[in-house]
């Protein structure tokens, strides 16, 4: 069982689009992630073969437990990129019912699907059935506040044969904004009929914030999405708390050394260019409490190559 791969309480890294790559997810793990999600991917994309798909969803065993998160709104595709998951021999399959992007959603896809609850629960029914591996799937509260909440169909989705479910508690209208419902994910996890995990997401901005949602609701574990960004050791500041011991904050060279970590990796997998371009995203995390950042930031956006930016980085921690 896909649980018992699993702590009793898991901390997991929420998939992120062209965040949870694989070399963010190794320093995340390094810091006590217990279960890393990769970036989801479209499911027609694999089944095309489309060759920066594939690189999406690659992973080192160091990364285990972990699951490949999928998309797509038809059958035959869905279960043909289960398949083709499968062979790359992840520790679960990951369906996207929650993502609420324009692109994806208004394709009836990630939480697009949330218009449509029969044909939710038809499709994960049909990849649970054509593959050996574990189902998971990551869903929103609703569509909007007027339609069917997810206590309306969460035993739906167990009966399918799930073996983890995970709710982000905002509706696929709402996209980011107002506050996560977690009284809504805690009665889905409170139903004494739910038998399978029941993991959170939403509004996790702290390890003091996780681990309050985690009395409060009782939930199996906790997604870590935006609060991740450029704060990996959220993880270990989380497992502190449930330590019982006190919260500690790297220090600026610490977090500098950080930086330097991922895009030192990125560059070595992905080539410079890319990783340039992808490290632009997490500099200002990094470093968002740092005084002084901003002339710093503008010469790290500026970088045009690595060792250019790996200087920068080790001047910041004179700041």
């Amino acid at each position: 069982m896909l649980k018992d791969l699993f702590p009793k309480f898991s901390l997991c890294l929420s998939p992120m689009d062209d965040i949870t790559t694989d070399e963010y997810r190794y320093i995340c793990k390094k810091f006590g992630a217990d279960v890393l999600f990769t970036e989801f991917v479209s499911s027609d994309a694999l089944i095309r073969d489309v060759e920066k798909s594939y690189a999406k969803i690659s992973f080192s065993s160091y990364q285990r437990p972990i699951g490949i998160q999928i998309f797509g709104s038809t059958e035959q595709s869905l279960v043909q990129a289960a398949q083709r998951v499968e062979r790359l021999n992840p520790d679960f399959i990951d369906i996207n019912w929650g993502c609420p992007m324009k692109k994806i959603a208004g394709k009836g896809a990630g939480s697009g699907i949330l218009a449509d609850i029969p044909k939710m629960i038809a499709l994960t029914r049909a990849v649970v059935n054509a593959v050996k591996l574990p189902v998971s799937v990551k869903t929103r509260i609703a569509y909007d506040e007027h339609s069917t909440p997810v206590t309306d169909f969460c035993e739906a989705l167990q009966d399918t044969g799930i073996q983890l479910l995970s709710i982000h508690g905002r509706t696929k209208q709402q996209m980011y904004r107002g506050d996560a419902d977690w009284d809504l994910i805690g009665r889905v996890k409170n139903n004494p009929r739910m038998q399978i995990p029941v993991f959170g997401n939403g509004d996790i901005t702290s390890a003091q914030k996780a681990m309050e949602y985690k009395n409060r609701y009782g939930v199996d574990g906790i997604l870590i999405g935006r609060a991740a960004v450029g704060r990996p050791y959220i993880f270990a500041q989380c497992k502190q708390l449930l330590s019982g011991s006190e919260v500690t904050e790297p220090t600026l060279s610490q977090k500098a050394d950080i930086c330097i970590e991922h895009l030192t990796l990125m560059t070595q997998n992905q080539g410079e260019r890319r990783a340039l371009i992808i490290m632009k995203k997490f500099y200002s995390k990094y470093f968002s409490a740092v005084d002084n950042f901003k002339s710093y930031k503008m010469r790290l956006m500026e970088a045009d190559s690595t060792p250019q930016a790996v200087d920068i980085l080790q001047q910041i921690k004179h700041l």
